[in-house]
């Protein structure tokens, strides 16, 4: 029996199996070995993200980063103050239908212009006001006027699993065939795309005729076998666990024994990872972790499911 450390950067090669190939065990580099990853992120609350983004978005099997800002989010239908701006209850709506709903400061205070209390005050306010009214505790921020300095940033860090730190406009300024392009670079190169707008029809970078973005999302569709469309939350969460993971991989009874080890927080980081295992011809894989059986795809010769990295063992029986 040989036991093996493996971590992301290393390749590992596993002898001895009942076919006689090697058998290389990683975690991919994004869910389902999709080769890149978008997530598409709506910042202010506008109340067209919930009447015609998210709408739009579902209709593909997408799901967004709605970044809001507290302060101008109407309390409901029947107490609008701006006609421009969501609701909360639209907001715990599109919360439920599986989009992220999440943090852009209480009332969009500059980074570069306050001091550290008040913007301390202005971004537990935020918190508080989301987790009270949409029933989720925001993991993730987006930097108002997308000014990135001062002590306030190692703040908004703590507790979350990312902070938006990239983005690419794909508002008004972007052609379809700046978009096409775009889709077409990440595909290439297996980068994380982070797109980020306000306005679909009315406000700041507007596209005013929004039909652009659907074809984009379209073209995004029809190559959903290489793109992993995510919320900004899924795909941060899934690379810092990728990053961090350790596997270790022994063989018993041929068999392959798979024990995780993930030493960040699981309360906070809470995305499934995809194991790949792949080598030798395979006609039949099955996994298993503890007593949950694992969803297998097969893939010329290779295998990949999900599982959790903070699960437990996993055994994989190749035939």
């Amino acid at each position: 029996m040989k036991t093996f450390l493996i971590t992301l950067l290393c390749v590992f090669f596993y002898s001895g199996f009942s076919s006689g190939a090697d058998w290389n065990v990683s975690v991919a580099k994004y869910r389902h070995d999709k080769v890149c990853a978008i997530s598409y992120t709506f910042d202010d609350g506008l109340a067209e993200h919930y009447t015609l983004a998210a709408p739009q978005l579902e209709q593909r099997g997408f799901r967004g980063t709605f970044f809001i800002n507290g302060s101008k989010v109407n309390k409901d239908e029947r107490h609008i103050k701006d006609t421009t701006r969501v609701t909360w209850p639209q907001l715990k709506e599109m919360a439920e239908k599986g989009h992220e709903i999440s943090n852009h400061g209480w009332a969009h205070r500059n980074f570069a212009k306050f001091p550290f209390e008040v913007l301390k005050e202005d971004i537990l306010k935020n918190d508080s006001a989301i987790y009270a009214h949409v029933g989720v505790m925001p993991r993730t921020y987006a930097y108002p006027n997308n000014t990135k300095q001062g002590e306030a940033m190692a703040f908004v860090a703590r507790n979350r699993v990312g902070t938006r730190l990239k983005q690419r406009s794909v508002g008004s300024k972007c052609t379809a065939r700046d978009l096409e392009k775009w889709m077409e670079t990440l595909i290439k190169t297996g980068d994380w795309g982070v797109g980020m707008t306000h306005g679909l029809t009315y406000g700041y970078d507007a596209f005013g005729n929004p039909q652009r973005l659907w074809e984009h999302w379209e073209q995004v569709k029809a190559n959903e076998d290489k793109i992993w469309v995510g919320t900004f939350h899924e795909v941060v969460s899934y690379l810092k666990e990728r990053e961090a993971i350790r596997l270790t991989v022994t063989e018993k009874k041929n068999k392959l024994h798979v024990v995780p080890e993930l030493p960040l927080d699981k309360e906070l980081f809470t995305e499934p990872l995809t194991m790949v295992v792949e080598g030798g011809t395979m006609k039949k894989v099955s996994a298993r972790q503890g007593k949950k059986k694992l969803s297998v795809q097969l893939r010329s010769d290779k295998a990949f499911f999900d599982f959790d990295p903070f699960g437990g063992e996993i055994i994989v029986t190749i035939r």
